[in-house]
């Protein structure tokens, strides 16, 4: 016993249920795919000044989310995390006091641990001053723009937990594209 052939509408109509389940998962893969790249991969506008001149209003920032699962934060990272007065709200700073540091800002310079930073990142010197011991589980964070820029020397310390990843790129606007590196700050000893 032979089977006949099908005809070309009844081929069709085979092929509309695979054709519609091709396309259901290929949506269903590429929301998996999105959804771990997101888990990893962060992206952050930068909204404020204070980090001029590294980083422009506008620009957004590349941010990896899973570094600190892995390492520990270096002094001189580009980092993200969430405001301690205000979580709702993400901050990039800059890394310069890890847990148990003592940092001073003195005479327009910075010192941690007594060593002083080699910091050409900068937009000016600071101008103010103060002592500050970095309580465990906490970050000592400030803007490159020192002086306007509101981070530890006015609110205080950021919690570990707190910590969103390391910014490591700049991927808009397309003119300003770059890596974002993280300095040896105290190369200038």
């Amino acid at each position: 016993m032979t089977e006949e052939p099908l005809a070309s509408s009844e081929r069709q109509t085979e092929r509309k249920p695979s054709a519609i389940r091709e396309t259901i998962e290929m949506i269903v893969m590429a929301l998996i795919l999105y959804f771990l790249i997101d888990a990893a991969i962060g992206r952050v506008v930068v909204q404020k000044i204070s980090m001029i001149p590294t980083l422009n209003p506008g620009e957004v920032l590349l941010v990896n989310k899973l570094k600190y699962r892995f390492s520990d934060v270096e002094r001189g990272d580009i980092i993200t995390f969430h405001y301690p007065l205000d979580p709702e709200v993400d901050y990039v700073k800059r890394a310069i006091g890890l847990p148990g540091d003592e940092v001073i800002v003195i005479g327009g310079t910075v010192k941690v641990n007594g060593k002083l930073l080699y910091e050409p990142y900068i937009s000016a010197a600071p101008e103010y001053e103060g002592v500050w011991v970095v309580p465990e589980e906490a970050l000592f964070v400030l803007g490159d723009n020192r002086n306007p820029s509101a981070d530890s020397h006015v609110w205080g310390y950021v919690p570990m937990e707190n910590l969103i990843g390391k910014a490591f790129a700049v991927y808009w606007p397309p003119t300003k594209i770059r890596g974002l590196t993280t300095p040896d700050i105290f190369a200038g000893d």
